[in-house]
């Protein structure tokens, strides 16, 4: 993470820009959990930032990073503010993300301000740590909420939950004179959420006037969820530069633009009840830096104009969001690949479809993307397939290296499942193999005719064990999950199997598959799935997709990403 940020800040740097923002927590990750509850945490943050401030990377640019900070015994979700080497001062987050996915409450304590006053408080001392002194000469730093007054305009930042707050920070700091938002954010992706926050941004600047520039994290910390970037800068209500939401695999992406403070002022003084409003503002602290943002050759720029808002259709969404956390989760896992039961149903069809996109879009990557991008995909693709010669040329081909499939049949599966099957696993290029469960059925009903009564209320002799199929509802239901179940089994063994025995070199094939799941969200809503059937995987790219979307995807890969099968 020190990498990314100090290469992000270059790259700002090498656009002429003055201020820089980045994600949420962006130097310990935001997903480390219960990691935050460990000391080493927040000492490596600090030798991170440390090593940052050490050398010439934040000299000439206003950088807001964040990290969390123990104050006083008690942990927070900060954003820190520096400057040539310096610590500007530390913004704690008001208000903390606590439902959905989020448990921001069980690492973190909301910096309190007090209901009955006016503003957000006086500000207080933070003490640096030792690694700190040494790189920047300071002891100690403003602690609060504050605003960075600059020679030519006033900065302050709020963090992604209180965004989406109703009394949100940027309101009264707007008032206040405040003339750019920083908004670092670790917002993950979700179906249609881009619309929220846009609409979000939109209106804060639309109402308050102001720059407000978006950051947020982007790919897999190694957990469930994928954040989806799309940083963005607004002016007035206007978006004038947008970052792509899946549109490379690069780790590290700079959104830029070039503003007139002009355009905010004269919006601000033309709203009369703004002004009205703002006469009577209180006033946030400031702590003050010499520095100015603005280029003295202001005649040689010109603003960034207007653009339209870049938003993916829901089916490019299921397409893009889970094949790039599927990738992200099996880089970082260092695991051979990915198992997947292949029934030719809709639910493991739009899995395995998923996984073809992932390949097409690592491909695409190596041919297309950036220098940095193409070299660390290709050392992932080395690793994950365990050849350091491997680079591939083809999607089907790369498919055919980390994705194995397998129809799962009995005695009770028809002819079309299969050719189903068998047809999406050619038209992907997957592994595709084919075994019958049976057998593993048959030995578990076998063993249930051996089972014994030593106590209880009936005896050896009244035990039924010969349950058949065709008999009442208890049999039936037991009989088919026993099939069920036994994929699972099966799934595990052979994901652990396969590399193994499709290399044949048992010195160099180390490393199994991560099974894939193919359970929608119907149907834990409804329940009327199998427990440890294809709902038992390592990870379940459908979770969160109904039955419905599920469909309308499938369609739209056959039509825009050359899977005709589909149709």
């Amino acid at each position: 993470n020190k990498r990314r940020i100090r290469e992000s800040i270059q790259e700002a740097k090498a656009q002429r820009c003055t201020f820089r923002t980045g994600p949420e927590l962006e130097i310990t990750g935001y997903g480390c959990e219960d990691h935050f509850h460990e000391g080493d945490t927040f000492l490596h943050a600090w030798e991170s930032l440390a090593d940052l401030l050490s050398d010439d990377t934040t000299d000439g640019i206003l950088c807001d990073i964040g990290m969390p900070v123990m104050h006083r015994n008690v942990s927070y979700n900060c954003r820190v503010w520096c400057l040539n080497r310096k610590i500007v001062g530390i913004r704690p987050k008001i208000y903390l993300a606590n439902d959905g996915n989020y448990r921001e409450m069980r690492y973190f304590t909301p910096w309190w301000t007090d209901p009955q006053s006016v503003g957000f408080g006086e500000l207080e001392q933070y003490f640096l740590p030792v690694s700190v002194k040494e790189a920047t000469g300071q002891t100690k730093v403003p602690f609060g909420i504050f605003a960075v007054s600059a020679h030519d305009t006033v900065l302050a930042t709020e963090t992604c939950e209180e965004l989406f707050t109703p009394n949100a920070p940027h309101i009264l700091m707007s008032l206040d004179g405040v003339e750019i938002f920083a908004n670092g954010s670790g917002s993950h992706h979700q179906l249609r959420k881009l619309n929220t926050r846009v609409s979000l941004v939109k209106g804060a600047t639309e109402k308050a006037g102001g720059v407000y520039l978006y950051a947020n994290q982007k790919g897999c910390d190694g957990g469930r969820l994928y954040f989806d970037g799309c940083c963005m800068i607004w002016v007035n209500g206007k978006l004038v530069s947008q970052g792509s939401q899946f549109g490379q695999l690069d780790e590290v992406e700079v959104c830029v633009a070039t503003v007139n403070l002009s355009d905010v002022r004269a919006f601000r003084a033309s709203f009369i009840s703004r002004s009205y409003q703002a006469s009577a503002a209180p006033t946030i602290p400031r702590v003050e830096v010499d520095f100015a943002l603005g280029d003295l050759r202001a005649l040689a720029l010109s603003a960034s104009p207007e653009i339209e808002v870049r938003i993916h259709d829901p089916m490019e969404e299921i397409a893009y969001g889970p094949s790039f956390w599927l990738w992200d989760y099996l880089r970082r896992s260092a695991q051979r690949g990915y198992f997947l039961p292949l029934s030719g149903g809709a639910d493991s069809s739009s899995t395995a479809t998923m996984v073809a996109i992932m390949c097409q879009r690592v491909v695409a990557e190596l041919k297309t993307g950036t220098d940095r991008s193409k070299a660390q995909v290709l050392q992932d693709v080395r690793k994950i397939t365990r050849d350091p010669s491997y680079t591939p040329t083809d999607a089907r081909e790369l498919c055919g290296r980390i994705f194995v499939t397998c129809y799962m049949g009995s005695q009770y599966s028809g002819e079309e499942t299969r050719s189903r099957a068998a047809g999406l696993a050619e038209a992907i290029g997957s592994l595709h193999t084919s075994i019958r469960i049976d057998g593993m059925c048959d030995a578990v009903k076998e063993c249930f005719k051996k089972a014994e009564v030593h106590s209880g209320p009936t005896t050896n002799e009244k035990l039924i064990r010969d349950p058949v199929m065709g008999g009442c509802s208890t049999e039936n239901l037991a009989l088919q999950n026993i099939q069920a179940r036994s994929r699972m089994v099966m799934s595990y063994f052979m994901a652990q199997l396969m590399p193994w025995a499709a290399s044949g070199d048992r010195t160099t094939a180390a490393g199994s598959l991560l099974v894939l799941g193919s359970a929608n969200v119907d149907e834990a809503l409804r329940g009327y799935y199998t427990k440890y059937d294809c709902s038992a995987a390592d990870i379940n790219p459908i979770g969160g997709i109904n039955k419905r979307d599920l469909k309308q995807f499938l369609e739209w890969a056959a039509r825009e990403r050359g899977i005709a099968v589909l149709q």
